[in-house]
């Protein structure tokens, strides 16, 4: 019916990327790893890696066809041999279903991964290069990426180096983590750690170790091992253990190492440790029985939420070598359940029927009561036919999926409905056009020159900076008469300037913000006002020191000058270091460090309060010299502008963010302009009898 055989791989090793070991060649008891132990033909198929077999030796050569090393494998692995079923018994349901992939048959190919990498990766290999030879075939498929049910390892959450990678169980960043506080709760502040030699063990004990110190709690050694280490290797990580002073031990192991490990230790008879361990092996059923009870009694450790799969008890009762006579896993696990041999007798040995009962046997294969990785697994399964549903009714007769894999929990697909052939998700700057066929670009907001309030604002802000040009030209004409000195011209000329600055910065917030307008934006804001308002304070010390000085008049200037010159300067260098200390401003088009942010605006109303207090205080002037007032009024103008700015800015939203502080900007460079320098033009240019010292110090009369 579909051009495509579809191959979605499981991953069934802790190890994740892990070191190759350099001994491990081919496990060849049963065959490459590049032909599946157990398979069924469908028009989805999916691929599944189990450590059916994980007891390996050394290698050894052998004439042998004068082929490779090997590996000799010891006994099945009866749990991961339940993996492997219950991943078949989900196949089977969903093959049964009328309707979740109705019409469409499900197969499997399931391959043995060892417990080691090199196998793990040509078990890989096979999947994919018959998955490539089908393609070649058939149609433009692509190779599908892997599901991952029992890799915990941190390190693949690394979204740059595996962007394909997802999983059913938890990471172990989290569970190292809870490991530490666990240790901590328990006041076990001295501990020992022991961890496998691969990516599992060793990055999460790097992470049990850095959460722990921060806990408070000291390794006093950490030791790793191997399933393909020395008997004397094992030996010494046991005597460190034995001699370490430290009654708690932390084993971040997966299940072949620990059951190294512990055959060693009963050996050696170590006893009287408080193990704490990881999710691995702290609830395998075989570690449960009496002969471990010395060692592991009153073991703790955070275990995989365990679940119940209706049905499955039954289906695994049903397993027998009579399904396919030909299959020698089948027949291998007859035999190792039963200890009997389907070979020619041997003296005492028993022959094998068949007709064994797999309900008079309690094991790890057919104990249900714990299931929790079997869980990820059926999950996972789930997860492929859910998607493969969704994506068949794009209506194509060719499709490929890009599933990346599966999460911590039941894992759900953001699907487009892509009339296309792809269902990918858009990018952050995209989203899906209304058929859900192409990503198209989101529209970007800005305020601009172009639409009507940019370019009224962007108006004013220019008419602002004219005037006050103007106006400087007016003073400068001026600059030899009573009014304009009694002014203070320097300082007048510098006010000036500084509103120019503050009129034209408003300009920078228009327009599509660029690397350089964002670096400009907020430090041109925050540098002019805090000019314009050092100079205002200069002011109106000044006017303060004018009219309150007991020594000779000529030193009055002299003192004035050199201390204004020094206020204006400090109090903008200030403001310039307040930037330096909040650089993220320079980086990012927003308000960078939030606090840098509001820490400019307060050091800005912190003059603008100095300035009103000091102007307020020299009231009682004479009357006719009326700078206290003007400023006093700009003042009031300038705080009520920015105290009204805050809720405004706040609860603006998008561009009117930007609209709202550019009035802000405006209003108060108008306030200051208007209050101050208003009342002077008028004199100038108006009324020029005014313009006299006798007039501007009140004596008329």
């Amino acid at each position: 019916m579909y051009d495509c055989t579809f191959r979605v791989l499981f991953w069934g090793l802790f190890m994740g990327v892990c070191r190759a070991e350099e001994n491990t060649v081919l496990c060849e008891m049963l065959g490459s790893p590049e032909v599946p132990l157990l398979t069924k033909k469908g028009d989805i198929t999916i691929g599944g890696a189990f450590s059916i077999h994980s007891q390996i030796s050394k290698p050894s050569f052998t004439l042998h066809f004068l082929k490779h090393f090997f590996f000799t494998l010891f006994r099945i692995n009866l749990r991961e041999f339940r993996f492997a079923q219950t991943m078949i018994f989900a196949v089977e349901e969903i093959n049964n279903s009328s309707t979740l992939l109705p019409n469409i048959s499900v197969g499997y190919k399931i391959f043995d991964s060892c417990g080691s990498t090199l196998p793990s990766t040509r078990a890989v290999m096979g999947l994919l290069n018959g998955q490539e030879r089908t393609a070649e075939k058939t149609s433009n498929c692509k190779s599908l990426p892997t599901y991952f049910h029992f890799a915990t390892c941190a390190c693949l959450s690394n979204r740059k180096d595996y962007p394909s990678f997802f999983r059913t169980i938890p990471s172990d960043y989290y569970q190292s983590r809870a490991l530490a506080k666990l240790v901590k709760y328990f006041g076990w502040t001295w501990v020992g750690a022991v961890r496998s030699d691969n990516d599992y063990g060793n990055n999460g004990m790097a992470t049990f170790i850095t959460a722990a110190s921060q806990e408070g709690v000291c390794v006093e050694y950490s030791e790793a091992i191997s399933r393909t280490d020395s008997s004397e290797e094992v030996a010494r990580v046991i005597e460190v253990i034995r001699s370490g002073s430290a009654r708690v031990l932390i084993a971040f192991l997966a299940q072949g190492e620990m059951d190294i490990l512990l055959e060693e230790a009963l050996k050696q008879n170590l006893t009287g440790l408080q193990w704490v361990g990881s999710e691995s092996w702290i609830t395998a059923s075989h570690l449960t029985t009496k002969r471990y009870s010395g060692i592991l009694t009153g073991s703790l450790g955070f275990t995989i939420k365990k679940a119940k799969i209706a049905g499955l008890r039954e289906f695994l009762l049903q397993v027998n070598p009579s399904q396919d006579p030909q299959n020698s896993v089948l027949r291998e696990f007859w035999e190792t359940v039963f200890g009997c041999s389907f070979q020619s007798r041997l003296p005492g040995q028993i022959q094998c029927s068949g007709s064994e009962k797999l309900e008079d046997i309690n094991n790890p294969f057919t104990d249900v009561s714990q299931l929790r990785i079997s869980n990820n697994v059926y999950k996972a399964v789930y997860a492929i036919a859910h998607a493969m549903h969704n994506l068949l009714n794009c209506g194509q007769s060719e499709v490929f999926i890009s599933v990346l894999g599966v999460s911590k929990y039941f894992f759900m697909f953001d699907t487009f409905y892509s009339d296309s052939a792809v269902c990918l998700l858009c990018p952050l700057e995209c989203w899906s056009d209304e058929d859900r066929s192409h990503c198209v670009p989101k529209v970007i907001e800005f305020l601009s020159f172009g639409e009507t309030m940019g370019g009224l604002l962007a108006a004013f802000s220019l008419f602002g900076a004219s005037l006050t040009l103007a106006v400087s030209c007016v003073f400068f004409r001026f600059r030899h008469t009573p009014l304009v000195k009694a002014s203070n011209s320097e300082l007048s000329f510098l006010l000036l300037f500084s509103l120019t600055l503050c009129f034209l910065c408003s300009l920078t917030f228009i327009g599509q913000p660029t690397e350089w307008s964002c670096m400009l934006r907020h430090t041109a804001f925050g540098a002019s006002f805090a000019l314009c308002m050092s100079c205002i304070l200069a002011k109106t010390i000044t006017v303060v020191i004018a009219f309150k000085a007991t020594r000779p008049a000529k030193t009055v200037p002299q003192c004035s000058a050199a201390l204004q010159r020094t206020s204006v300067l400090s109090f903008t260098l200030l403001q310039l270091l307040i930037f330096h200390a909040t650089e993220k401003i320079i980086l990012e088009c927003n308000l960078g460090s939030p606090l840098g942010f509001w820490a400019v605006l307060g050091y800005i109303g912190l003059l603008s309060l100095l300035c009103f207090i000091l102007a307020f205080l020299s009231r009682k002037l004479p009357d006719n010299f009326n700078e206290a007032k003007f400023i006093t009024f700009s003042m009031l103008i300038f705080c009520a502008v920015w105290v009204t700015f805050i809720p405004a800015y706040v609860s603006s939203p998008g561009k009117f963010t930007v609209a709202v502080e550019i009035f802000a900007i405006l209003a108060s460079s108008f306030g200051l302009f208007f209050s101050i320098f208003a009342p002077k033009c008028y004199i100038l240019l108006v009324k020029p009898e005014r313009n006299t010292k006798r007039h501007m110090m009140g004596r008329n009369h």
